[in-house]
């Protein structure tokens, strides 16, 4: 009998299964001599984003990537990969070191969103964010980015501006979770598999619409099943992306980033109607 295609609330549920490997776990993986660096030097650490130089494929590189925990207590303890303001600050002084020294860096997005508490908001999270894409748009090293799990809302982008974005087969990449889709939209977070479906997040939708450059098989039943076939397959799409960037002139680098950036989003305008104006003349303003 065959196998019924996966729906796009199935790659959600494969993206959050528990047993799927984290960063760390890649790392682990892939990388020789990882030292994992701590803190912001304003703050404090966030044990939600680790990050650190390595060697990988015969190059120092900079990881910076999200970690959520393998059991409840670690979950507790990396708040489920939520970043607060001091974890993007400390993934900000990572991709400046990288810059400073010419590391290649390279990042893994796993989050469902950065920490929304109010405490995050009071230390400048929207800010931290914000400051995280300016810099990962203007950094001048190569920088591959790999969603291998959720890639959930600006707690993901604050790691995901790249020269190569690479998706796990069954990872997601979205502008909200379904179930806050779904309570916006339809006032029903129950009704979260039609607004999977409806966003697009799957990472077959985001390669098609151009966002994503590579999709990265996993074995069958998901990454979850077959750690180390994962993270050879990873380690492998990774070796690629960084061979075709390294040794690019930087101003080209950059360039290509720019280009790659503004050609993302696609709209289509509309006809005017039959005896329509093309234009609508302004509101006549009435003062007091």
């Amino acid at each position: 009998m065959k196998t019924p295609a996966l729906t796009p609330w199935d790659r959600v549920q494969l993206a959050r299964h528990p047993r799927r490997p984290h960063t760390l776990d890649y790392v682990r993986a892939l990388c020789d001599d990882f030292i994992e660096l701590h803190g912001d030097r304003r703050y404090g650490d966030d044990p939600a984003i680790i990050g650190g130089p390595a060697r990988f494929a015969d190059r120092t590189v900079m990881i910076v990537g999200h970690q959520k925990g393998s059991d409840a207590r670690e979950n507790v303890r990396r708040n489920f990969g939520m970043a607060r303001p001091e974890g993007y600050r400390k993934a900000l002084r990572l991709f400046r070191h990288a810059e400073k020294f010419g590391f290649p860096l390279i990042c893994f997005i796993d989050t469902p969103g950065a920490d929304p508490s109010m405490e995050s908001e009071e230390r400048g999270q929207g800010n931290a964010i914000a400051e995280n894409i300016l810099a990962l748009a203007g950094l001048r090293v190569p920088i591959v980015a790999c969603v291998i799990g959720e890639g959930g809302s600006g707690g993901a982008l604050a790691l995901g501006v790249a020269d190569r974005l690479l998706m796990l087969e069954h990872a997601i990449y979205s502008v909200a979770a379904p179930e806050a889709a779904a309570s916006i939209l339809w006032r029903d977070a129950g009704k979260a598999p039609e607004a999977a479906s409806a966003m697009r997040i799957t990472a077959q939708d985001q390669y098609d619409l151009g966002i994503a450059d590579a999709i990265i098989p996993e074995p069958e039943g998901g990454a979850h099943t077959d750690a180390a076939a994962a993270a050879e397959a990873v380690g492998a799409a990774l070796r690629a992306a960084l061979d075709a960037l390294v040794g690019l002139p930087i101003d080209v680098l950059l360039q290509r980033r720019y280009t790659r950036y503004r050609a993302i989003g696609r709209f289509q305008e509309s006809q005017p109607m039959p005896n329509m104006p093309a234009t609508v003349p302004p509101l006549p303003f009435k003062g007091s």
